[in-house]
């Protein structure tokens, strides 16, 4: 089998995405038209199970206030992808982003959406 792309990775995470695989605070606001809300985490794992890397964690402000978290991943020489960032509208700003380790096992939180987001990926892959 040939190694996988980051293209090839991106189109089977941006075609599994649902409201299923949604972060629960973010359900009620996830929608066709922005199917990367409430994804960051969950995405975020996945894309590290396949590529290694890092985790990186910042907080997303409005008027300066904290309103919530943001994952993405960053890969050896500053080289960062973050496949959810169009999630946001333009009042919401990333403050920060610091790299956070992974749990040993699954995530505590969004567990069977990280499951259900990974084996949607892995079967589009053909890697399961």
């Amino acid at each position: 089998m040939s190694a996988l792309s980051f293209t090839d990775v991106e189109r089977a995470v941006r075609a599994s995405w649902s409201a299923e695989t949604c972060d629960l605070p973010d359900v009620d606001e996830w929608r066709p038209d922005n199917p990367a809300r409430g994804q960051c985490g969950v995405t975020a794992l996945v894309v590290q199970d396949l590529f290694g890397g890092d985790l990186v964690l910042a907080e997303v402000h409005v008027d300066g206030r904290k309103v919530e978290c943001h994952y993405w991943n960053r890969f050896g020489l500053g080289l960062d992808l973050d496949l959810t960032r169009e999630q946001f509208r333009p009042e919401q700003v990333i403050v920060g982003g610091e790299v956070v380790v992974r749990p040993p096992d699954a995530p505590r939180r969004c567990r069977e959406q990280y499951e259900l987001l990974r084996d949607r990926v892995m079967t589009r892959l053909s890697l399961q």
